[in-house]
């Protein structure tokens, strides 16, 4: 896989370097390469008060409607930092900008090409607007799907939630702008999360969820790292010395700088000798470490390294060379993305009877009902949450939490695009609020077309698994709903609107299932171009969807403040937790389906011993065997030799490939043992590195984690 996609990221870096140039007309070149010079010089003509300057917020009244700035020192050209929410767009009240799909829906498109289309929408915007650091980048594993923040993240396996991060981060700092990632590390549920202590050892938190964070920082070349508001192992993570000195910054020879999660620095002395690198979003505490100096508690030599890091970040990423100016964007060419990550992101669950796609030609009557279907499409909450072009559709919510009361609908109605996709039809719109009167209009139309959502936001997590409205005072119960017009039409459709995994209690009651995701500025016309079979759907789950909240490893989430969470089912994340405990999941990772179908054929392996390049090369055909073009994820997995104690498989590999129908390509995946993502790999805890262990690996490949069911010959590993 590794230098396919390496091929692809060089064209796409050269025709993101042309459409640059010709949308702000200015030549683009690629970071000057003597960054830590650079630093070192101007380091050198600053004053000790100037130094102390750059390593925390300016607090006050933040400038750019920015999430917090740093004041820059304009007698030596440093120009001041603007720090922006933008996992799905520009955040917090820069301005209007497009609302991109939430990010769980990049990783379910398994598209390295459009991921980066989707983090240059960020970097473009973001240039436009004068904001020049980017707090995006959550690569946070979705282990617990009720968390509030999984719409922001990549789902639930490592090698893919870091490679889809990577693309995003990559394409914002081609920009210009100054990337990030978060939130280093496990922070993997937002209730008590500014107190709960996470405790795993040390093997399982390097192949999980550190292990996408190494992946999405050396894929990339991230510049800056957000530390998270949890403990773990007992000690805060932003004063935590093992994840911040010894393996962020030592094993895997990190260059930015780390700063904390709004709030989350609890000291001075004790955090800064950790690694913390700067305070955000005010200087509670950074602003005493010229009193650590002056005792010799803290070393003249980490105040300068804290400086140099964040001089070197503003270097690599040209804010020095390519300082903002008023550039515009371009709505249309960006909404358009919007749409087409959507499109290729929206994952079809269920299809019986063929319900989909729905030919316009045979139906006379459609009932849309549910989630203000008529107007609008709904978004995630809390600091990532966009205001939309042309600014909310509507906006709603009952205050609980206070903090991230509003609910916001973009404006893009999925009634009025199916209207346009069945002009002859009759197309009826209900709220849903009153489930008689929804069923009536449900049993006198030929189909019915339910919309149910799940509001997700920050600092909440979900309270169930099955949709529940967090929204009303007075909620309404959707999956009563949902019950209620299936039993009065047997042609059902359910459209989610969600950022994570649920379970589906009304499942074998529908014909249809399409998981939306929270689908961005034209998510109601790519919902309708779905629905109609204009475009094929060809997501993929990036997470695993639980049949019931007894299946997950954590029943109940720790909500007592200072409660301890265990991770103790270790390695086990996601799927690979439902493999080790042979537990049937409603809906496996990575499965999706299609209106055509493929087949996965004559798939050999090539082993490749040499020292330099373990690993081997998968070979295959992939043919349309149905009568509409559409697009497959070929997916390999591995089975690691039973002396390692891994799970029974990991994703090691994936490609994406567009077909016409009855057309037949040959592919090929490589699975480099020297890549970021250690494929072939476990962690030895007395070694303290990455080691290939001898013996038999099995290879499958498969269309999901459930469905690898076509296996290769053993590769062996002396």
């Amino acid at each position: 896989m590794k230098y396919p996609v390496f091929r692809r990221y060089i064209f796409f870096t050269l025709l993101q370097f042309a459409i640059i140039q010709a949308s702000i007309g200015q030549t683009v070149k690629p970071p000057r390469a003597d960054s830590d010079q650079r630093a070192s010089q101007l380091m050198a003509q600053m004053t000790q008060e100037e130094k102390i300057q750059l390593v925390h917020g300016a607090g006050g009244v933040v400038p750019r409607g920015s999430a917090g700035w740093v004041q820059g020192i304009p007698r030596l050209g440093i120009p001041n930092l603007y720090l922006t929410d933008g996992s799905i767009g520009v955040g917090n009240n820069v301005g209007p900008a497009v609302a991109l799909p939430s990010s769980i829906a990049s990783a379910a498109g398994w598209d390295m090409d459009e991921a980066y289309k989707y983090g240059n929408v960020i970097g473009v915007e973001m240039r436009a607007y004068g904001v020049n650091v980017n707090l995006g980048g959550n690569v946070n594993l979705g282990r617990e799907p009720r968390n509030g923040r999984t719409f922001e993240t990549k789902g639930e396996d490592p090698i893919l939630a870091g490679k889809i991060a990577a693309m995003h981060i990559r394409a914002i700092q081609d920009q210009h702008i100054l990337g990030g990632i978060k939130h280093f590390a496990l922070n993997d549920q937002e209730t008590i999360r500014a107190t709960v202590n996470v405790q795993i050892d040390e093997r399982s938190a390097r192949e999980t969820d550190l292990l996408a964070f190494e992946i999405g920082i050396k894929d990339s070349n991230v510049q800056s790292v957000m530390c998270s508001y949890n403990l773990v192992n007992t000690i805060y993570a932003c004063e935590n010395s093992h994840l911040l000195n010894d393996i962020l910054k030592g094993d895997w020879g990190f260059k930015g700088f780390v700063m904390s999660d709004w709030s989350a620095t609890h000291s001075t002395v004790a955090a800064a000798l950790a690694g913390l690198d700067q305070e955000e979003p005010t200087n509670t505490f950074f602003r005493l470490l010229p009193q650590g100096l002056a005792t010799g508690q803290l070393p003249q030599s980490r105040l300068d390294d804290m400086v140099h890091r964040i001089l070197r970040a503003m270097f690599e990423t040209g804010i020095f060379d390519y300082p903002m100016s008023n550039e515009r964007f371009d709505f249309g060419t960006d909404s358009a993305i919007a749409q087409e990550v959507e499109e290729q992101g929206a994952v079809l669950l269920r299809n019986e009877n063929t319900q989909l796609p729905l030919d316009p030609a045979r139906i006379n009557s459609i009932a849309v009902i549910g989630s203000h279907a008529d107007v609008a499409v709904l978004s995630g909450g809390g600091s990532a949450h966009v205001i939309p072009i042309g600014g909310p559709a509507l906006t709603e919510g009952y205050p609980s939490p206070p903090s991230w009361a509003q609910v916001i609908w973009i404006d893009s109605s999925p009634l009025q695009a199916i209207r346009a996709k069945a002009p002859a039809a009759s197309v009826r719109f209900d709220g849903g609020t009153n489930q008689q009167d929804a069923a009536a209009l449900a049993a006198a139309c030929d189909v019915a077309i339910v919309f149910v959502s799940q509001w997700e936001s920050e600092d909440m997590d979900v309270p169930a698994l099955t949709l529940t409205d967090v929204i009303h005072k007075t909620p309404i119960d959707q999956n009563a709903l949902v019950e209620a017009i299936a039993a009065a039409n047997p042609h059902t459709i359910v459209v989610i609107e969600s950022g994570g995994a649920h379970a589906l209690p009304w499942l074998r009651d529908v014909n249809a299932v399409l998981e939306s995701w929270y689908p961005g500025q034209r998510g109601g016309e790519a919902i309708a171009n779905i629905l109609f079979g204009t475009v094929t759907p060809s997501g993929k789950l990036p997470m695993t969807f639980p049949s019931s909240v007894a299946d997950l490893p954590h029943p109940v989430i720790p909500s007592v403040p200072r409660s301890t969470v265990n991770y103790n089912e270790g390695l086990n994340v996601g799927y690979k937790w439902y493999d080790a405990k042979h537990i049937t999941p409603l809906f496996p990772f990575g499965f999706g389906l299609s209106y055509t179908t493929f087949a996965i054929a004559n798939a050999t392996v090539t082993n490749n011993l040499a020292a330099d390049y373990p690993g081997f090369i998968v070979t295959f055909d992939v043919t349309n065997t149905g009568s509409m073009a559409g697009a497959e994820v070929a997916q390999i997995y591995v089975g690691m030799p039973p002396s390692t104690g891994e799970p029974p498989k990991r994703l090691v590999g994936w490609k994406k490939v567009f077909l016409q129908p009855g057309e037949k390509q040959q592919f090929a995946i490589e699975v480099d043992a020297n890549d970021s993502s250690h494929p072939l790999s476990y962690w030895d805890v007395d070694l303290k590195n990455w080691v290939i262990s001898p013996g038999d690996y099995t290879v499958m490949i498969g269309n999901s984690a459930d469905n690898a069911s076509l296996k290769l010959a053993g590769v062996v590993h002396k």
